[in-house]
This record gives C-alpha cells, sequence and structure tokens, in this order.
C-alpha cells in the first residue's frame, strides 16, 4: 500500500516541484518588473477573489468531494458512468462561476472597497486600478473551473503526472506574457500591470488544454446534459457546498490579511511572495501526497476498510511532518538570504527584501499545518461528513481573525503572517483530533514519536545552517549572484547534511525510506 502511494506520490512531486519552480519563476519575473509597489499591490488585492475561489475549485471542494464521488462512480458503473457525471458537473460549474463573474464584474468597485481600508483608498489612482484589474481577472473562474474538473476526473482515474502538470502551463504563459508584454503595453502607453492580468487569463486556458489530450484518450466525451435531480450531482454539489468551507481556512485567511495589509504600503504584495515561496513545500510534497492518497482514502471508506484508512493516514502523515518540519525551520533561519538570492534585482531593493523576508519568517511555522490538513480535511469527506471540517474550519477563521486584529497591532503586518500560520496549526490539530476519535485512534503515538525526533534532527539542522550561512557572509560578503548563491546553498547544504546525520542517528525511518526511493529513482 504504502509503495504505491509512495510511487504515485513520487510522480505527482516531480510534476508539482515543476510547477512550483516555475512558480518562483513567475514571481522573480513579476518582482523584477514591479517589486512590492503600487501596480504590485493592485494586482494582488485585485486577484484576490478569484485566487480564492481558484483555491477552492483546484484544491478544496473539488478534492474533497468530486474525486471520491467520481472514484465511487468509476468502481460501481464504469466510465460511461463517471462521464456522464463528470459532464453533468461541469456544465454545473460553467453555470455557478458564469454567475459569479458577472456578478464580479459588475460590483467590481463595491467588493474592491469593502475589502480594503481607508488607507489604500487615499493613495491617488491605486483603489481605481485595483477596480480595472478585477473586473478583467474575474473570468478566470470559469477557466479554473473546468481545469479543476478535469483534474479530479484524472486523478480518479489514478492518472496523477498530467493533471499535476497543468499548472506549469499556466506559469509558464504567465511568465512569457509578462516578459513581453511588460514593454510593449509600456510603449504604447497601456498599464503595464496589465501584461500580468493577460497571462493569468492565457494561463487559465493552457491549464485546460494541457489535460484534455489525457482525458480524451481515456474516452471521455463532453455531454451537453444537466440534471440537477441526478443523485450524483446533487452528492457532489452537497458536499462542495460544505466542502469549500471545511478546506477555506487558508484562503478566508488570506482575504482577511489583505483587507489588514492594505494599510501598509507594499504589505499586501510582501505578504503574497512570501505566502507563495512558504507554501511551495507544501505545493510539492503535502499536495502530492493527499493528491495520491485521496482515491485510496475513498475507496477504503466506501469499503468501511477503516484499519486500512488508519495505515494510509497513519503513513501520509508521517511522511509529511519528515518533510513540512525541517522545511518550516529552515525557512525561519534562512529568510533574509533566501529572499535576497530570489527575488533581489530589478524594481525590487532593500526595503523589500526586508518586508518579504520578515512576512517569510512569520509565515514559515504554517507549513506544518498547512500540509496535514491536505490529507485529514479530505478523509472526512470520504467518509461522507461534511459537518466535521466546516465546524474546525469555522472556528479555525475565526481564530485567525482574532489573532490577527491583535497581533498586528503589536507586531505589524509581520502580524498577519504569525496569526495565520497559528491558524494552520490549530486547524490541523483539531482535524486529528476528531479524525482520531473517528477512526478509534490514528496511530498517535507513532507519529508523535516520529515528531519529536524530527525537531530534534530539525533544531540540529537550523543550527548548522545559521552558523555556516554567516561564516560564508563573512568571507563573500560581496551582493553579488555568485556570493548569494554560495551563501544560500553553502547553508542549506550544512542543514540538509547535519539533518540526514541526525534523522539517521535517531532512526527516523520514514526519513531513510524517502531517501532510499529518491536513490532507486536516480540510479534508474
Amino acid at each position: 500500500m504504502s509503495q504505491k502511494l509512495a510511487k504515485s506520490a513520487g510522480l505527482i512531486g516531480v510534476a508539482t516541484m515543476s510547477s512550483r519552480v516555475l512558480g518562483m519563476v513567475r514571481d522573480m519575473v513579476q518582482a523584477h518588473y514591479f517589486a512590492t509597489g503600487l501596480a504590485a499591490d493592485a494586482f494582488v488585492v485585485a486577484t484576490r477573489i478569484p485566487t480564492l475561489l481558484r483555491d477552492l475549485f483546484a484544491e478544496g471542494a473539488m478534492s474533497a468531494a468530486f474525486v471520491p464521488t467520481v472514484s465511487r462512480y468509476l468502481e460501481q458503473g464504469g466510465k460511461p458512468a463517471a462521464w456522464r457525471l463528470g459532464s453533468q458537473v461541469i456544465n454545473a460549474l460553467l453555470i455557478v462561476t458564469g454567475v459569479l463573474v458577472l456578478i464580479g464584474i459588475a460590483l467590481a468597485g463595491p467588493i474592491t472597497w469593502a475589502y480594503t481600508n481607508e488607507a489604500y483608498h487615499q493613495i491617488p489612482g491605486k483603489l481605481a486600478l485595483t477596480v480595472l484589474l478585477t473586473r478583467i481577472n474575474m473570468p478566470f473562474l470559469m477557466l479554473i473551473a473546468i481545469a479543476a474538473a478535469f483534474m479530479g476526473m484524472l486523478n480518479a482515474l489514478r492518472r496523477f503526472f498530467v493533471p499535476a502538470m497543468s499548472p506549469t502551463m499556466y506559469n509558464v504563459v504567465f511568465i512569457l506574457c509578462t516578459i513581453v508584454f511588460v514593454p510593449v503595453f509600456t510603449a504604447m502607453g497601456i498599464q503595464p500591470v496589465m501584461a500580468l492580468s493577460l497571462g493569468m487569463l492565457l494561463g487559465g486556458v493552457a491549464q485546460i488544454v494541457s489535460q484534455w489530450p489525457a482525458i480524451r484518450r481515456e474516452g471521455y466525451r463532453h455531454q451537453w446534459v444537466l440534471d440537477w435531480k441526478d443523485p450524483g450531482l446533487r452528492q457532489v454539489l452537497v458536499l462542495m457546498g460544505p466542502g469549500s468551507i471545511g478546506v477555506a481556512a487558508a484562503q478566508v485567511n488570506i482575504l482577511v490579511n489583505t483587507l489588514l495589509a492594505t494599510g501598509i504600503a507594499g504589505a499586501p504584495s510582501a505578504l503574497s511572495y512570501a505566502f507563495r515561496l512558504m507554501y511551495m513545500p507544501v505545493g510539492i510534497f503535502g499536495v502530492s501526497i493527499a493528491t495520491a492518497a485521496i482515491p485510496e482514502l475513498a475507496r477504503q471508506a466506501a469499503t468501511a476498510s477503516y484499519d486500512d484508512m488508519r495505515k494510509t493516514l497513519s503513513w501520509g502523515m508521517r511522511l509529511m511532518l519528515v518533510i513540512s518540519v525541517p522545511a518550516s525551520i529552515g525557512m525561519m533561519v534562512l529568510s533574509t538570504p533566501i529572499i535576497e538570492l530570489i527575488y533581489k534585482g530589478g524594481q525590487f531593493g532593500s526595503r523589500d527584501v526586508f518586508l518579504v523576508s520578515q512576512s517569510l519568517l512569520f509565515y514559515a511555522p504554517g507549513i506544518v499545518g498547512y500540509s496535514l490538513v491536505k490529507i485529514l480535511s479530505p478523509s472526512f469527506y470520504s467518509m461522507r461528513d461534511a459537518r466535521t471540517p466546516v465546524t474546525v474550519s469555522v472556528i479555525t477563521i475565526l481564530t485567525n481573525l482574532v489573532l490577527n486584529y491583535a497581533l498586528v497591532h503589536r507586531l505589524g503586518f509581520q502580524g498577519l503572517a504569525l496569526g495565520t500560520a497559528i491558524a494552520a496549526n490549530v486547524n490541523a490539530a483539531l482535524l486529528f483530533i476528531l479524525l482520531s476519535r473517528r477512526l478509534n485512534g490514528l496511530d498517535g503515538l507513532h507519529i508523535l514519536g516520529v515528531l519529536t525526533r524530527v525537531l530534534l534532527a530539525s533544531a540540529a539542522m537550523a543550527a548548522a545552517a545559521y552558523v555556516v550561512e554567516a561564516r560564508l557572509h563573512a568571507w563573500f560578503p560581496a551582493a553579488s549572484l555568485y556570493a548569494h548563491l554560495i551563501r544560500v546553498f553553502g547553508g542549506i547544504g550544512a542543514g540538509v547534511a547535519v539533518f540526514a546525520t541526525a534523522a539517521w542517528l535517531l532512526r527516523i525511518a520514514e526519513f531513510r525510506d524517502a531517501v532510499s526511493r529518491i536513490l532507486r529513482k536516480v540510479r534508474k
């Protein structure tokens, strides 16, 4: 079981890693042209609503509700039944997202005004540009709904690589549009930030086109049918409604951060850059492991194989801890050198480095929580329980609201990142406790033992990375790319070496298994 899931997770990880690396390149290109200035803030705020709904469709409700239902239809009725259900879901999504797009375009002004504050409104031209970009970006919802449906159907068939690669196409198109059209629009007297919106829309089209050949080879032919009384469609929609809420904590919390951050110049874009960088290990490893496990969990839940569910969940969580804990601590220790290496240059200066590195420092503790939620929340939907994750999500959102309002007055924009990180871990902890009760245990002692040893190994790793990076900074103080590369990768290399040694001494089997699989793939 674990070997099969690990293989699937590895394929997804390769595809997702390419997407996340290109996503980082996308941010580098955007930062080069716009840094954390007025246009960057306007684009970040203008994409907040479309991005929130995109994340819900792509990584939230679709995986939590659609994939288990399609998996069940494939088991019971084969591909014809599953494809009919998929067509109906796509048609329903087109109607729902189409209505949302029209509402968003019509009410872009009031909506944007509502989640920005007075300080943001007083900057000349900033609110008007944000409203215009919001209207342009709204059709992205329809594009991502179709792409997410294709992704769900392919994942239900255990075809993971192609859908995991589709965001790579989005990033490639976005990067090309930015590089090509920023100078073109500038020469034409058009707001150059429009290039980012163009890249966003064309990137959404690319995600659909990149998946179409694979799903067509599986026999899918779209049917323009829609029966709102169809039991499968109703089950998906019933789960997707609360399912969206159940996995919405992260996105709603980011929306709250946007509202509070708009009073600080540069903070919205700085928090956005930092969040996406922090989310990279979550997207590569957390989503990869969860995507491989969710169809299996759905099948195990459908046959009431709860012992197998416990084993699958335990394996997934232990593997996530081995990856997410050192990633979190490593980003905290090396936040400033990492940001200098990745973003500094062009319009991105020392003040921008400070804003983004501080945001990353306080966001990083949330990596663990965000990773675990990726597998914990969908497990409830596999058992047709939408109520529990919804309740937990509401508690998490309220926790984030209280923390952010309290911390922003004490720590400034850093408090927004810290409040979000704490809320993410609260979310994961509550889901773990309730799922453990539901399944009569989740191998808690084993997981706690792995967590304790990983924390010890990560502490040693952090000390080594900090000392080596500081020493290399003294030896190579220049601001050149060469010096940055030596300092950052020297610190990372020392940290990884110490962590590997500590993991071997502490007998962290999950780490050894991961390394052995990687080495086998390299030899092949």
